[in-house]
Order: structure tokens, then sequence, then C-alpha cells
């Protein structure tokens, strides 16, 4: 390879591995936050960081394959907003529902001793919804900042 050949390929242009790559890493960011907020449901707090592992691997999709490639490959991401409205009325509920029963806000939902629903082996807990409907946020929330980041760069770009 001469070296003109090689600065050619340092055109700012990602490699069709990081691409591929990109298109691939949204299952497994999933997953891998699907776990965070399972393991550490009683307390609160795995929420943000599940929702900042996804929209970490939904960034690369936007930097590697442009806006339109992926909103091509993620066809969900145009459910962001939605999602970000909805995570916001989950965490907000989950947060204040122990008003209506007298309690301080934010109190866990069933309380010690109390009978607990399960699904399999999963704990249905209110520190489990409001950490859902902060991971929605949070993905919702940054996401679309990453489309619009992204269409006024393309935009500028012409």
């Amino acid at each position: 390879m001469r070296p003109d050949d090689r600065r050619a390929d340092r055109s700012g242009d990602p490699g069709s591995v990081v691409r591929v790559i990109a298109r691939l890493l949204p299952g497994p960011s999933l997953m891998f936050a699907a776990g965070l907020i399972a393991k550490g449901y009683a307390e609160v707090g795995d929420g943000f960081a599940a929702g900042v592992i996804v929209a970490l691997a939904v960034a690369l999709a936007y930097v590697a394959l442009g806006a339109a490639g992926a909103e091509a490959a993620l066809p969900a991401l145009r459910h962001a907003p939605k999602a970000a409205v909805g995570g916001l009325l989950l965490a907000l509920a989950s947060g204040f529902f122990p008003l209506l029963l007298g309690d301080p806000p934010v109190t866990h939902r069933p309380g010690p001793g109390e009978h607990v629903t399960t699904i399999g082996t999963l704990e249905l807990f209110t520190p489990l919804l409001f950490d859902l409907g902060v991971f929605l946020l949070v993905i919702g929330v940054l996401t679309v900042l990453l489309h619009h980041l992204a269409r006024s760069r393309e935009e500028a770009a012409r």
C-alpha cells in the first residue's frame, strides 16, 4: 500500500467494521441494561446507568451511520420522544403513588413484610418502576438530542 493510499483511508469516514458494530451493539447493550435494572431493582439508581449505556450505543450508530442511516437501521429511534414522556410519567407516578396511600413520596411499595408480586424471580417493587421510568427518560432525551445534533451537522455539511 502506498503512503497516499493510507492517507485516503483516514478520511474521517468510519470503517466498515465500525458500521457493523454500530448496527449490532444496541441489542447487547439493551440486554446489559436489563441486567443492570433487574439486578439492582431494590435500590434506586440503576435506571440512569442502564439508560446511558443504551444511549452510548445509539450515539455510536449516529456517528458511524449518520442520522438517516441510524434511523433506518434502528427504526425504534423514531419513538424516542414518546419514550422520554412515558418514562417521565412512569417515574413521577411511581414516586408520587405513595402519597395516595398517605405515605411520603418515593416510599417503597410493597413495604417490609408485605406480599411481593413476582414475574419469575423478578420482584415488582416501586423502585423497579422508577428505574424503568428513568431508563426510558434517559434514552428518549439523549436520542432526541443526538437526532437534532446529527441533523444540524448534516444540514451544515450541505
